[in-house]
């Protein structure tokens, strides 16, 4: 019965993340419930399992129906690959509740400035790139690649907020872009845990092919109803995202880790 619930974790949250991310808000809260004998990082490389696959699918989809500005995000997806194989490697490290407070000012400032701003993403302002911005994408790769392999929740969303803002780009093209960029991320944490042997194999297996299905049906949603919905979508998992962290900082306890 657990497998089975996990499965359906693991779709919700494919669908979900393939969007606009936030997708380990369901499901590594889910493993957490489920899983409780289970240590930490081998949730976290479950995880991370799991979600390469449905991100990966979605980063396909999205290539096969957007354009994509490689110029500024196979840097960023390079960078994002090496930085966040130091963030898992640091996971044991340093105390990720440490993390909540500023996690939580920033996704309340995204959420804010998108609201506010009725128009933003809503069109693709057709920029030129050049050195200025492939190294601002190459910054961006690496601190938010660190940040998944180090805790991760948000990264998708952090992800597209920035290059809509960064580059002109559409809320559509820019969760394209995130999803390529965190399949990176994702590749390099996961080749820690791998390596640190801290994979539920059997489980992983299985919640991946969920997570390829939801992930899938997510992406095809996105770029059949475009950036409009994208946004709606964006707000209220930022939203969803923003309850989520100000429980866990301002409670007297911590209903799941992330």
């Amino acid at each position: 019965m657990d497998w089975i619930l996990l499965a359906g974790a693991a779709f919700v949250a494919g669908l979900v993340d393939a969007v606009v991310g936030g997708g380990g808000l369901i499901l590594i809260p889910a493993l957490f419930v489920t899983l409780p004998e289970i240590v930490p990082a081998g949730i976290l490389g479950t995880n991370k399992f799991s979600a390469i696959f449905g991100t990966g699918s979605a980063a396909i989809r999205y290539v096969r129906g957007i354009e994509v500005p490689w110029l500024v995000v196979f840097p960023a997806a390079v960078a994002s690959l090496m930085f966040s194989w130091c963030g898992a490697m640091s996971a044991a490290l340093l105390p990720k509740d440490m993390m909540r407070p500023l996690v939580l000012i920033l996704l309340i400032i995204v959420a804010t400035y998108s609201m506010l701003r009725k128009d933003f993403g809503s069109n693709d302002k057709n920029r030129k790139y050049g050195p200025k911005e492939i190294c601002w994408s190459v910054l961006l790769g690496a601190f938010l690649g660190f940040y998944d392999g180090f805790f991760g929740p948000g990264t998708g969303s952090f992800l597209i907020f920035l290059y809509v803002h960064c580059f002109g780009l559409s809320f559509l093209r820019a969760s394209g872009a995130a999803k390529i960029i965190n399949v990176a991320s994702n590749a390099g944490a996961l080749i820690y845990f791998g390596a640190a042997q801290h994979i539920l194999w059997k489980l992983a297996l299985l919640m991946a092919a969920f997570n390829i299905m939801g992930a899938v049906l997510g992406a095809q949603l996105a770029v059949r109803h475009g950036s409009i919905f994208v946004r709606r979508v964006f707000l209220l998992v930022a939203t969803a995202l923003i309850a989520k962290f100000g429980y866990d900082t301002f409670a007297g306890t911590v209903l799941f880790k992330l």
